[in-house]
């Protein structure tokens, strides 16, 4: 008989498909990674010691440094010169003085930045500055 086939019986797999396992851990690792700091708070019962409060922050004194177009200084409401200023910064100096500067969108930046200079080095820490809203429509 010329017409014999060959068959013969499906052999077993030698090979085991790994790519499902891999991905089953790799989704369990995921999840173990979301819940583990979720778990970690709840299971650990801390009844944390009280204290008295070290640092009690003492209220800031504001004080305003206003500066015209034509660059005079008025501190507080009182027209002032710059060597009255500097007096007045070293007796002020302390960790809760703040100086509010308003000044005048015509003063030059050099005039602004010799007040500020002033007060640094006279031992003022704290300098704000004090603008206005614009409108925005225009």
């Amino acid at each position: 008989m010329a017409g014999k086939f060959n068959r013969q019986a499906p052999k077993a797999m030698a090979e085991i498909n790994v790519t499902p396992f891999v991905d089953v851990m790799l989704v369990l690792l995921v999840i173990f990674i979301v819940t583990a700091p979720l778990l970690v708070p709840q299971s650990m019962k801390v009844n944390l010691p009280k204290t008295v409060e070290l640092n009690k922050t003492l209220p800031t004194k504001n004080s305003i440094l206003a500066i015209d177009a034509a660059g005079q200084i008025a501190f507080d409401g009182k027209n002032t010169s710059d060597s009255e200023l500097i007096q007045i910064f070293k007796v002020s100096a302390n960790p809760n003085f703040q100086v509010q500067i308003q000044a005048d969108q015509a003063v030059p930046y050099g005039r602004v930045a010799e007040i500020m200079a002033l007060a640094q080095t006279n031992g003022v820490t704290k300098i704000s500055f004090a603008t206005t809203s614009r409108d925005r429509r225009k």
